[in-house]
């Protein structure tokens, strides 16, 4: 469950999937399910979240190595007759 506050005016706000939860501040700091809008998003503290962000490498070892291979190629000028 998401839960977030709303600094302006000390309100907590708890998400449900379809039901829209609003604070009623100037802020207007707003939740529907995962999704969280408010006029200054830095007036809104996130309490608890279900998600947990792990970060990987986008890019595996192998494609790293491909890039870097990539990398070292020279551009070969072309001359081409003109007629």
């Amino acid at each position: 469950m998401l839960s977030i506050r709303c600094k302006s005016c000390a309100r907590e706000l708890e998400a449900h999937p379809t039901k829209t939860k609003c604070c009623g501040c100037p802020n207007m700091t707003t939740i529907v399910g995962e999704k969280i809008t408010a006029l200054d998003l830095s007036e809104v503290v996130l309490l608890n979240s279900n998600n947990i962000i792990k970060k990987q490498p986008i890019l595996s070892n192998a494609d790293l190595k491909y890039q870097e291979e990539r990398r070292k190629r020279k551009v070969r000028k072309l001359e081409f007759e003109e007629r």
